[in-house]
Order: structure tokens, then C-alpha cells, then sequence
């Protein structure tokens, strides 16, 4: 554990004291479950409960850790009968399944002035019919990572407009270097490329209202994304052969100088410096504006903590939920030793790495916060847009019959 981490700790247990007199006591049972399943993410949120635990020592907490995968396919049956207390789950359109089934608990109450000012990015996420239905713990930025020394070399800046990045397109592929590398082997990849241009085409309402299977996929709204992709695969942006890469193994491009982009998540860095790239070498930009006047959201999946509308110490189970939206708390699990991510709350603190720092400012002021293409849309509609993304890449002139057969997809699942 950190020094930061631990002064943190001793911060927050001198103020649980000071208020205890004036805290309200806790008692009965809280069942809290866990998809947190990888070692160090089940420690960081065991020694949060912990925390949560010396601060009430009246209440008895039972946690019960599932594995991350097994959790996904049983957390309807876990809802429904023998529901816990408190339970993970993810933002957005991942949420709305269980909200609209009554499985979720409404706790607007608990987002106060305070709250909803210090985690507005994300609260557009947890909102759903005006009101929010939990609360976020953690999340990590997407955006273009690029090689700083080649921007220098040839006199590059970092682009705020599809215009200037499109020029950086050009200007790299006249000196040789393949402007963006990606691998599209396994799909996702091409889904945050679709999500960017999305967003920065249509904008977040609309974003979310097609993966929430409101809008068609032969909309021209929807075809007006596909051109602008369709502008940088007739500049040749990206790497050749892409679908026979994995992220990882797009990564080496990168490294060698073959090519100078890459959209992808802030797991990326770690890979790239111990491929001996230094932090003068990599930068980061966010995703430039295509059309004026679209508000600038952002990819950044987000882990969030539920009360089950069946849950028995729903007052216990609020009571968390506040703490885990504590700045302190948050500052403690998002900890280089702990999760290595971001803490949502715009007033906690974070490592002092180069990349977090830069996404924590970019997400902190996001309009609003997407979860990911594959997290927003149902996981059938997920899978053949994806598979058509990867398509579109390889096969542009395809794009009406991709279209047409995700269509008839969305019309199956949705129910036209």
C-alpha cells in the first residue's frame, strides 16, 4: 500500500471519530456481493468493507466474492430471490435491464447538491427516468495515445478538430508512418471506434438511445457516422491486415514507430512502457469534435455499486453507498497498489502518473460518460454490430447490407 494510501486511511479513520457521536448507529445484517473476482481488485474492496466496518461496529457484513463471469449470467436470479444488501454492477444501458424490471432500489435521495456536483460526469450514466440507481466506485479513460517524438519530428500538435486530425492523418502517411494502428481480431476494438465517432457525430442522447435499441441502424444519422469512418479507411488510416491482430498485438506498430495512434483504454500505457517507450515518447489526447456544438462525451467504463429493490437493511446499505462515494475512499481503491484506475469524485486525488492525471481532468469534465459499445448494447445486438464494425473496416462498400442485417437484428431484439 501506498504512503498516500495509507495517510489516507488514518485521514479518514481520525474523521469517522470525530462524527461518530454523531453518526447514525448501525446494526443487523449487510450482504454485500462482489464481482471483484482478480486478486487485487477482491483485496482493495475487502479492505474498503473492512473500513466500512470499524466505523460500525454494531453491523455484521457478509460478503460473498463471484467470480466475474459467473456473476454476469447469475445476477437476475440473485436479484430475484434471496436478493443481498448491496451489489456491483456497471453504468448505463447495463443497468437499465434491472431498473426496468423493478430489481434495482431508486437512491436519488443519497445524490444530493454535493454529489451530483462532484460526480456529474457520471451521473447522466446512473440516471435513468430522472432518477439514479446507484453509485459509481471506479473508471478509466479511453482517448488516443500517440508518439509525442514523432508529433514533434514532423511538427505536429494535438488535434481539437476532425479538420486538424484529418490533416495529422495526411501528414503522416506522406512521411511514412501509418497514422493509427488497431487489431480487430477480437471485435471490441473496432466498437471504440464506432463509439468516438458516434458520439462526436451524433452525440451522447443519441448514442444511447441506438444502442438502447430506439433508432435504426439504416437511420442517416447513423450512415452519416459510417461516412466519416468511411473518410479515414479511404485515407488509409489503419494498419493493414488489422483483423488478424489482437489489441495486444497491434501494439508492437506502435512501439516501432510504424505507426503513431491508437484509440484504446488507459490499460495500454502499462504495455507500452515496458516495450521501452518512456513517458516523453507517449502522449494523449481526447478524441477531437467532428460537428460544432456537440457537448464532448467520453468512453470510460464504469463499475457501480446497486441496492437490490428486495434488499433487507436498505438504511445499512445507503449508508455504504455513501461511503464509497467518500473522495477519501475513492482516492484509497483507485491506488497504484489497489485498482490503478480513476476515482470518480472530482475532489479525490490521484497517483501521480502522467496519463491518469490527463484523463481524470478529461472525464472529471466529460458531458456525459458512455460505458462502452458492448456494455451499452444488449450482448446480441453487441455481437453483430461488432462483427459488422470489423466488416465495415475491411469491406466499406458492404456498409448497406451491414446496415440492413443489423437492423433486422435490432427489429428481433427490441421487437422492431
Amino acid at each position: 500500500m501506498s504512503t498516500l494510501s495509507k495517510s489516507l486511511i488514518a485521514v479518514a479513520a481520525s474523521a469517522v471519530m470525530a462524527v461518530s457521536a454523531q453518526a447514525q448507529s448501525l446494526s443487523g445484517d449487510l450482504r454485500i456481493f462482489l464481482d471483484t473476482s482478480n486478486p487485487a481488485p477482491r483485496a482493495t474492496m475487502e479492505e474498503m468493507i473492512a473500513r466500512f466496518g470499524e466505523m460500525h461496529p454494531d453491523l455484521n457484513i457478509e460478503t460473498n466474492v463471484i467470480d466475474r463471469e459467473a456473476y454476469k449470467t447469475q445476477i437476475r436470479n440473485f436479484l430475484t430471490a434471496n436478493a443481498p444488501d448491496v451489489a456491483t454492477w456497471y453504468a448505463g444501458n447495463r443497468m437499465l435491464p434491472f431498473v426496468e424490471a423493478g430489481l434495482f432500489e431508486d437512491v436519488s435521495d443519497l445524490w444530493d447538491d454535493e454529489m451530483s456536483t462532484n460526480l456529474a460526469s457520471t451521473k447522466p450514466s446512473m440516471t435513468i427516468d430522472g432518477a439514479q440507481w446507484g453509485v459509481p466506485y471506479t473508471y478509466y479513460q479511453w482517448g488516443v495515445y500517440y508518439r509525442e517524438d514523432i508529433f514533434n519530428e514532423l511538427g505536429l500538435e494535438e488535434p481539437e478538430t476532425w479538420d486538424e486530425f484529418l490533416a495529422i492523418v495526411d501528414t503522416l502517411n506522406e512521411n511514412g508512418v501509418t497514422p493509427v494502428t488497431i487489431g480487430t481480431k477480437f471485435l471490441w476494438t473496432a466498437g471504440g471506434w464506432f463509439d468516438y465517432l458516434n458520439l462526436r457525430t451524433n452525440g451522447y442522447e443519441f448514442h444511447m438511445d441506438l444502442t438502447n435499441g430506439e433508432i435504426p441502424w439504416t437511420d442517416e444519422r447513423v450512415v452519416a457516422t459510417f461516412e466519416n469512418w468511411r473518410t479515414l479507411i479511404d485515407r488509409d488510416t489503419f494498419i493493414d491486415n488489422h483483423a488478424a491482430y489482437s489489441w495486444q498485438e497491434a501494439l508492437p506498430f506502435m512501439v516501432n514507430g510504424e505507426a503513431a495512434m491508437y484509440l484504446m483504454g488507459n490499460f495500454a500505457v502499462a504495455p507500452l512502457r515496458e516495450a521501452g517507450l518512456s513517458d516523453d515518447q507517449l502522449g494523449f489526447f481526447q478524441f477531437p469534435a467532428i460537428v460544432d456544438g456537440i457537448p464532448m462525451a467520453e468512453d470510460a467504463p464504469t463499475d457501480t455499486f446497486h441496492i437490490p429493490a428486495q434488499a433487507q437493511n436498505k438504511e445499512a446499505a445507503r449508508e455504504f453507498l455513501r461511503f464509497v462515494a467518500t473522495p477519501e475512499n475513492q482516492t484509497i481503491i483507485n491506488g497504484g497498489d489497489a485498482l490503478g484506475q480513476l476515482p470518480v469524485h472530482a475532489e479525490a486525488s490521484v497517483d501521480d502518473d502522467k496519463f491518469l492525471n490527463e484523463g481524470f481532468e478529461m472525464l472529471s469534465n466529460a458531458y456525459a460518460l458512455a460505458q462502452f459499445f458492448d456494455r451499452d448494447a444488449p450482448a446480441e445486438v453487441a455481437a453483430a454490430a461488432m462483427e459488422g464494425f470489423q466488416q465495415f473496416m475491411v469491406q466499406p462498400d458492404q456498409l448497406d447490407n451491414i446496415l440492413e442485417r443489423l437492423e433486422r437484428v435490432r427489429q428481433r431484439v427490441h421487437g422492431g
